[in-house]
């Protein structure tokens, strides 16, 4: 499958910015009839037409990426493949062109498939006991941040204003963070034991306990957090005024989100943060050395350098535990999570989990040909008490391989012989020569045969097989 034609996506600003072709092509001098045939990708845009429509749109050329569409069709995709939707195959053609030229139909829909999803798990005995229904408040948040490519102006202009005011340098942040919750709040910090807790903030009593299990770095992200809690409620507000969550839960994710977003913003600010992350060519862990943060708290803070007019290169981020559960995901880099089932086995992010503390790249590439350099490495963090396992995560990022110059990690690699064949998952990959395959893909008849033992633990027929 092809990438989105960039005709797609100006009809998707086009319709979200609810502007006519008539008004549009208006402000572009050309016809409405020539408007059309470039949104329906049959027509090319010049250079010149190109800036055109930034302007008339007001957005940069990252926006014409593509890549919300991208991610949409593979949601798309995955959810008319699901057999228990009991339809005949529908062509990439058509998915294609739901995702482009109805984008709003199309996100209802995956809306209306996680919702049956929903009930299909209860009916099946996984309500919760006193019968309240699971309705995935995390999904919620996760489409939030994902719609606003983990991007929060309203939070980064509060932050600029307080960092102004400390007026402190990357090492001396921490201390002026304190100070500031003392002096202005009249907040009482404590490190020491603190039970079935990292962090406990007291308005009572005006205290801020913290967990002496906690690393410096985390400390101070922390007290940034508390700093934000006290100082960013009327900017957090702002944030979440356009949208309106489903549920109470939902709401209180999403607003803890906007006060995590808002403590790393402080903590790295963002001008400063994407010279030296351009200077260090994105080297995670030399950024997280200069402004004193963690290997994850740098990675997150990449994944949100995404201002109009001073972008950094779009990235995906995720969070992933060895269970393969996934409890943070963004994609300003247009990668494709798949939402409803697992990822792929040979994707470097469950690799790096044989490798402890220790950075890992793959240059990765899906069916359609879209291609990443992708690094992942492994965090470890304080464990309860002694006998009780440590939380260990894999945090990994991403981009499209066209930015790959501009990171550390591609250097001495032979970007096209290191190419990794990878799928969303392996449900949803037609991939016949994987030996990590787990499940056969739902798209195709199984054609076993007990005298041929293949590379693959799973034999199919190339052709889908009609729904019954």
């Amino acid at each position: 499958m092809s990438r989105p034609m960039i005709g797609r996506t100006v009809r998707r600003i086009r319709l979200e910015k609810a502007m006519t072709q008539q008004a549009l092509a208006a402000r572009l001098g050309i016809s409405a009839s020539y408007l059309n045939l470039i949104e329906h990708d049959q027509r090319g845009v010049t250079a010149s037409l190109l800036i055109k429509l930034t302007e008339a749109l007001q957005i940069d050329l990252a926006h014409l990426s593509g890549h919300a569409e991208r991610q949409t069709e593979a949601g798309l995709r995955e959810v008319l493949s699901d057999p228990m939707l009991g339809i005949e195959e529908v062509p990439e053609a058509e998915i294609a062109a739901l995702a482009g030229s109805a984008p709003n139909a199309a996100r209802a829909m995956l809306a209306l498939y996680r919702a049956w999803r929903v009930a299909r798990e209860d009916s099946s005995g996984i309500a919760l006991p006193s019968g309240r229904r699971i309705l995935l408040p995390t999904e919620e948040a996760r489409d939030l941040f994902h719609e606003r490519a983990n991007h929060f102006p309203v939070l980064e202009t509060l932050a600029e204003r307080i960092g102004r005011e400390l007026q402190a340098s990357p090492a001396e942040l921490n201390h002026a963070i304190a100070e500031r919750l003392r002096g202005k709040h009249g907040l009482r910090i404590v490190v020491g034991p603190l039970e079935g807790a990292l962090r406990r903030h007291d308005a009572a009593t005006r205290s801020l306990l913290l967990s002496e299990s906690l690393p410096r770095e985390s400390r101070g992200f922390h007290m940034a957090f508390c700093l934000m809690l006290l100082e960013a409620r009327d900017a957090v507000e702002d944030a979440l005024a356009p949208h309106s969550p489903t549920s109470t839960e939902a709401a209180s994710i999403i607003r803890i989100g906007l006060l995590n977003y808002a403590a790393g913003a402080l903590l790295m600010p963002y001008a400063p943060y994407l010279a030296a992350a351009r200077a260090l060519r994105h080297d995670v862990e030399a950024l997280a050395a200069r402004f004193g943060v963690s290997f994850e708290q740098a990675s997150h803070r990449l994944s949100t350098l995404q201002r109009d007019g001073a972008r950094g290169v779009p990235f995906f981020f995720l969070r992933v535990d060895p269970a393969g559960n996934v409890d943070k995901r963004f994609s300003a880099a247009g990668f494709p999570f798949a939402r409803f089932g697992g990822s792929c086995p040979k994707w470097i992010v469950h690799h790096a989990f044989a490798t402890p503390g220790t950075l890992r790249v793959q240059v990765a590439a899906l069916p359609d040909g879209a291609t990443f350099l992708c690094f992942a490495q492994s965090v470890t963090g304080p464990a309860p008490r002694w006998g009780e396992p440590a939380p260990v995560h894999v945090i990994a990022m991403g981009c499209d391989i066209a930015r790959a110059p501009e990171l550390v990690y591609a250097d001495g690699l032979d970007l096209e012989a290191a190419t990794v064949g990878i799928g969303l998952s392996c449900r949803l990959c037609a991939r016949e020569d994987c030996r990590s395959r787990a499940f056969p893909p739902l798209e195709h008849r199984l054609a076993l045969d007990p005298a041929i033992e293949g590379a693959s633990p799973w034999r199919f027929e190339t052709a889908r097989a009609p729904a019954p």
